[in-house]
């Protein structure tokens, strides 16, 4: 059959791959859901391949089915031929937005939002500085009761932190403290966007962390966001933008750490997203936390923790980086605690990105599953490696009225103080 220029040759080729078998289904979360075979791994590779060979003029009539995709990799875990399902739908996704752009203020807002804010550091601190002075005042809270927030969005978010833990790590070389052994390397620390004003504790953390364990740290003042969460939106053009900065940000580190899964998974896959040399050099230097750690091993022992934990595995560590045995090693080795293995480790929580407030009432509904998995192992904590899975658990967890914290890995594995 003809192919139409709808989807670039290597991507339809790469749909071919797919055999139909149905292993996927169980696996995905949308499915699951809704239980409908355009909304699963298999039905939507159907739905790509019959656009690319023209049986399907108007791109409209398949994008809600793709807009629902989380894109959490799962189906490629379970994918008996090797399907790289992840690059086929980014790839559809951005021809799409190429060809025939979605409208409407919604897409408008998805676009300024990513770009024109998260993409860029002073505008995201100064919005979250607004939003701080809007929690202070009390606008925040009035706007949610008048309704001004979606009641999704205004479930989700959590309190602004503080100035003092939106403070940015300095830029430049970080040495171990005196006393401890250096390890002989350096590495380079990736903080993100988001990670900075929201979670700019954790990336002091795992800055400390790897200090305490013996190695230098460079944080390279250049660099910026990684780009995934234009990827997934279908600005794949912008988000080589970001790529390449980083490329060049991080031109002389041998190891680029991130202890964010999403981003970490974006940048490893840098060689696709570039399609050139560069990317694929840079992504080989990738290195999620937990990975690096396991492999070089811990000099400094964990400070104690007694307590019961649940260890969540985000997808895009599990599924698209697959990291799995590296966390639940390191925290066996924290003195006191407590592994709880749950029944679905690695189902998505329905976080993926901005999908729980594009996807609000699909989203929740998979995040009630997820929470209900986790809590039936009764844990003291709820472990997890990425920001946005951290910020969907906590939101289920307070929604149906658990006060069960939501952690990030590295804070169980630094050392006393």
């Amino acid at each position: 059959m003809a192919r139409s220029s709808e989807v670039p040759d290597p991507t339809y080729a790469r749909t071919l791959d797919c055999v139909h078998c149905g292993l996927c289904l169980p696996a995905c979360p949308t499915h699951r859901v809704l239980g409908v075979e355009a909304d699963s791994p298999r039905g939507r590779i159907y739905l790509m391949r019959a656009l690319a060979e023209g049986r399907v003029e108007d791109p409209n009539a398949i994008r809600p089915f793709l807009d629902r995709c989380l894109d959490c990799r799962a189906c490629e875990t379970a994918c008996p031929s090797g399907v790289r399902y992840g690059e086929i739908l980014e790839d559809v996704r951005s021809r799409l937005q190429q060809q025939s752009p979605a409208r409407g203020l919604r897409a408008w807002l998805v676009r300024t939002l990513l770009w024109h804010v998260v993409a860029r550091q002073r505008r995201l601190r100064a919005a979250f500085w607004l939003l701080r002075a809007a929690e202070i005042t009390g606008l925040r809270w009035l706007a949610t009761r008048l309704r001004l927030v979606p009641p999704t969005a205004a479930a989700l978010a959590p309190k602004t932190p503080p100035a003092r833990a939106r403070r940015p790590i300095p830029p430049g070389r970080h040495s171990p403290p005196p006393g401890v052994a250096r390890r002989g390397r350096a590495v380079a620390l990736f903080t993100g966007c988001v990670m900075e004003p929201m979670f700019g504790e954790i990336n002091r953390k795992t800055l400390r962390l790897l200090l305490a364990n013996g190695f230098d740290v460079d944080v390279p003042a250049t660099q910026g966001c990684c780009g995934a969460l234009l990827v997934h939106a279908g600005h794949a053009g912008l988000a080589r933008r970001l790529a390449a900065a980083n490329v060049r940000a991080f031109a002389d580190a041998e190891i680029v750490i991130s202890n964010s899964a999403g981003c970490g998974c974006a940048m490893k896959e840098y060689g696709h997203l570039l399609g050139d040399e560069g990317g694929a050099s840079f992504a080989s230097k990738c290195r999620d936390i937990s990975e690096f750690l396991a492999a070089e091993g811990l000099s400094a022992t964990p400070a104690a923790r007694v307590a019961r934990v649940v260890y969540d595995d985000p997808c895009h560590l599990c599924h698209g980086q697959g990291v799995r045995r590296e966390p639940r090693e390191l925290l066996a080795a924290v003195p006191g605690l407590e592994l709880v293995a749950h029944e679905r480790p690695e189902d998505c929580c329905g976080s993926a990105g901005i999908y729980n407030l594009l996807q609000s009432e699909l989203a929740s509904e998979i995040g009630r599953r997820k929470l209900e998995a986790i809590l039936a192992g009764r844990p003291d904590a709820i472990v997890t490696a990425n920001p946005g899975c951290m910020l969907q658990l906590d939101s289920h967890a307070r929604a149906s009225g658990h006060s069960v914290p939501v952690v990030h890995l590295v804070e169980l594995l630094l050392p006393s103080e």
